[in-house]
């Protein structure tokens, strides 16, 4: 990876910092969510990301499960 030509848009290479909204969590908010564009981006790690499907949710599930068993 390269940055020898980076953007001259304004604002292309600030990084932001996301944390899980999650009071007390402390974890990358790796997964983001607004309802419009008009309303800002709130971010929360995939542990409490609330708009999982009911398939990814089970498989956070078993995850946890398993990881409770071995710990």
């Amino acid at each position: 990876m390269s940055i020898t030509n980076p953007s001259s848009a304004s604002g292309a290479n600030v990084h932001f910092e996301h944390y899980c909204e999650e009071v007390g969590c402390e974890k990358w908010g790796g997964f983001g969510h607004s309802p419009s564009k008009a309303i800002p981006v709130r971010w929360w790690c995939w542990e409490h990301f609330p708009y999982k499907s009911y398939e990814q949710e089970q498989a956070l599930r078993r995850q946890l499960e398993a990881a409770e068993r071995d710990g």
